[in-house]
């Protein structure tokens, strides 16, 4: 698999999480909640013993978006590669 394929997922998570994530994405505007999810779970197999390259990239990616630095920040999302910027995240569907 591309290391760039794109997958949608649905999950169901307890009213608590998703009321602590939304706060945490309204007091951080850099963060969405699809950066905010790829980050914890690349962060959880990370540090769960998963040894994969492209996890780890997505990981400190998510975490260290580059500014104009080295280059597109890797993501894993439906517009990855497109843009590259944070705050736009109202276009995407289902943004809190």
């Amino acid at each position: 698999m591309h290391p760039m394929a794109m997958v949608s997922l649905q999950a169901d998570v307890p009213e608590p999480l998703l009321q602590s994530m939304r706060g945490f994405i309204e007091a951080h505007p850099n963060w969405d909640q699809y950066r905010l999810f790829q980050a914890a779970l690349a962060g959880f197999l990370v540090q769960n013993g998963l040894e994969s390259r492209e996890v780890t990239r997505c990981y400190l990616a998510n975490l260290f978006p580059q500014k104009g630095g080295f280059g597109p920040r890797l993501v894993m999302g439906s517009d990855a590669g497109v843009g590259g910027d944070d705050a736009d995240s109202s276009s995407r569907p289902g943004a809190l």
